[in-house]
């Protein structure tokens, strides 16, 4: 299996797994809404401790992203940016390095 394949099966598995919790999430609460879901997942410390660890790995990830798809010319790469916010970072991180390897290879 090459690598790129790797990183795509673990976007997929990033999308549906995150995807799975956020729905069970607005089909439980009593009004769902964005402004709910981040207020509760600032209810304890352990939610805020995911929020802080995810917020370095976002800044993180668009530090190396950006120029490194600038770089390689890697098209549409600044739809990452939105999608990480929207959808999940465990997404849009190994479909970028999924890009990245592609773009790579181009090059070889």
């Amino acid at each position: 299996m090459k690598r790129k394949h790797l990183f795509l099966a673990l976007a997929v598995l990033g999308i549906t797994y995150t995807w799975y919790y956020n729905i069970q999430y607005f089909q439980t609460v009593e009004n769902p809404s964005l402004a709910g879901f981040f207020k509760d997942a600032q209810v304890n410390f352990a939610g805020k401790s995911f929020g802080a660890d995810l917020t370095v790995v976002v800044l993180t990830f668009f530090a190396f992203m950006i120029p490194e798809s600038l770089r390689l010319k890697i098209k549409y790469w600044w739809l990452l940016i939105p999608f990480t916010f929207l959808v999940a970072v465990a997404f849009t991180f190994p479909l970028f390095l999924y890009l990245r390897e592609n773009a790579l290879e181009k090059l070889k």
